[in-house]
């Protein structure tokens, strides 16, 4: 399950003297491929379908698991008894797996969704269509006023630098989103790459679940790209304080960050960035 792949690409250069007929060679693409998600209770022969989400291959079973927390499924790693791919669930023209399907076993206490909450997720902007935003706010009742953690702006303004460092499949694609986990000294914990902005966010998410560090309380999620609703709602699921974005939140975003006590910063570049929320976490 490689994140990359070659396709042949036509190189056209206005002015240059190849300009007329080009240039043929090979180029490294970000590989997206869909990703299906079943659900089982513990001893169940064969998990359910959930949802299908749009992603890069690569820390599946994080996907998932993270996928499952921030969306509130489960809140603990004592729900969860089982995560494995499904090799023979799906598989490609040459009749190899594909690993595409992946099963989570749930404990008996979890119950299992309604398959008519159910969703397709784009890996474009992740949650579409059936679930409202007011469900979504509503599921966020958590609030992280009382993390009392302090930051100095000198090490935000450095985790972007740190976070592209990191990117390996971006360095060879320039195609993919991430996610880092820092800690307040600017400490890597964790980084994640993926086509969504959401599924790198919930590939951590779901380290975090397997490596009992859940809550993030005291840490920091940088992010690439801008800080939608979605990635606001899921740093608040898991617990981090501080969400901090390469680009523009959204209103909804930092309606949401007021709300809940999470630290909301944007247009995280160079030796400055923008506080939209929570603005007592950093020290001036």
């Amino acid at each position: 399950m490689s994140m990359t792949t070659r396709r042949p690409v036509l190189r056209l250069r206005v002015g240059a003297p190849d300009g007329a007929g080009g240039t043929e060679r090979a180029d490294t693409l970000a590989v997206e491929e869909p990703l299906e998600i079943r659900l089982a209770h513990a001893g169940a022969p064969d998990g359910e379908p959930f949802t299908v989400t749009m992603r890069t291959p690569g820390h599946d079973l994080e996907l998932a698991l993270g996928f499952l927390l921030t969306d509130g499924v489960i809140s603990a790693p004592g729900d969860v008894t089982s995560a494995r791919h499904c090799p023979d669930a799906a598989r490609d023209a040459d009749g190899n797996p594909t690993h595409n399907v992946v099963e989570v076993g749930l404990a008996r206490h979890v119950a299992i969704p309604s398959r008519a909450l159910s969703r397709r997720v784009s890996s474009a902007c992740g949650i579409c269509g059936t679930e409202s935003i007011e469900a979504v706010r509503a599921r966020c009742g958590t609030t992280l006023a009382a993390d009392d953690v302090r930051l100095d702006p000198a090490v935000l303004a450095g985790l972007p630098e740190a976070l592209r460092a990191g990117q390996r499949a971006f360095a060879r694609t320039g195609g993919v989103h991430a996610a880092g986990l820092f800690t307040p000294a600017g400490d890597l914990l964790c980084l994640r790459e993926d086509v969504g902005r959401h599924n790198a966010v919930d590939k951590v998410v779901g380290w975090a679940l397997q490596h009992d560090r859940l809550p993030l309380a005291g840490l920091v999620l940088q992010v690439s790209g801008r800080a939608s609703f979605e990635l606001a709602q899921k740093a608040v699921s898991a617990g981090c304080p501080v969400l901090a974005a390469v680009s523009a939140p959204s209103s909804l975003a930092v309606d949401l960050a007021l709300d809940t006590g999470l630290t909301l910063i944007g247009f995280s570049r160079g030796q400055g960035f923008n506080i939209y929320a929570g603005d007592g976490r950093i020290r001036r």
